[in-house]
């Protein structure tokens, strides 16, 4: 049977470990913050307004507004 480890080694190890997640998964969202914003530009160029849920949502993140509150003339200015 192993021994217990005591409390401080296991909360150091714990923030060790949870350091570690943090940075590797913020590597991932990084790059996968980086597609959406590709493959989201690219449905807003090819769509009309107004667009599916998923595109309003990105869009309201872009221009910092709530979606009903963001005109035609906001989405075209971002394109160029």
């Amino acid at each position: 049977m192993a021994k217990r480890m005591s409390t401080r080694l296991r909360m150091e190890r714990a923030r060790d470990n949870a350091a570690l997640s943090r940075t590797k998964n913020g590597h991932l969202k990084r790059k996968k913050a980086t597609s959406r914003d590709a493959r989201m530009l690219a449905l807003v160029k090819a769509g009309t307004f107004p667009y599916t849920p998923a595109v309003q949502s990105w869009l309201s993140v872009q221009l910092g507004d709530r979606f009903n509150r963001i005109t035609e003339e906001q989405v075209k200015t971002l394109l160029k």
